[in-house]
């Protein structure tokens, strides 16, 4: 009886040691939030000789981002009422704040020299606050 019982508790502890040891190995999926500040700190961290690839990511990112952003206005034009009103709203406040971060990377992308870190931080924060207007608009952070 006590080998049995040995069996089975040296048993439940391997299960126990396994299910830590996978539950370590996959980290935790990032919130919105999270994505955002990581893509926000990715785009901070390039470099003035790495701007051709700093551009490059960003305008990866705004692709990335109308594709969303076209979902949402096709999302938009199904409302009606007053879910309507306050998508439309959204959507508005969505665009004006896109047109902001594809300014911003078109300044980045002609910036050099002792622009680059003004320019970079200029696209980086644009793209945050468009990020944070989508949430908006997703009903996400309100």
């Amino acid at each position: 009886m006590k080998s049995i019982v040995r069996i089975v508790m040296t048993a439940i502890g391997a299960f126990c040691l396994a299910q830590a040891a996978l539950a370590a190995e996959q980290p935790a999926k990032p919130s919105a939030s999270q994505q955002a500040g990581d893509t926000w700190n990715h785009i901070r961290s390039y470099s003035a000789d790495k701007k051709n690839q700093a551009v490059a990511y960003g305008k990866k990112l705004m692709k990335q981002s109308d594709v969303e952003f076209a979902k949402l206005q096709a999302n938009a034009a199904k409302a009606s009422g007053a879910a309507k009103e306050e998508f439309d709203k959204q959507v508005a406040n969505l665009k004006v704040a896109r047109a902001q971060a594809a300014a911003k990377l078109e300044r980045m992308e002609k910036a050099s020299g002792s622009a680059w870190n003004d320019a970079k931080e200029g696209f980086a924060d644009a793209y945050r606050d468009m990020r944070k207007a989508y949430r908006r608009a997703v009903g996400h952070d309100k």
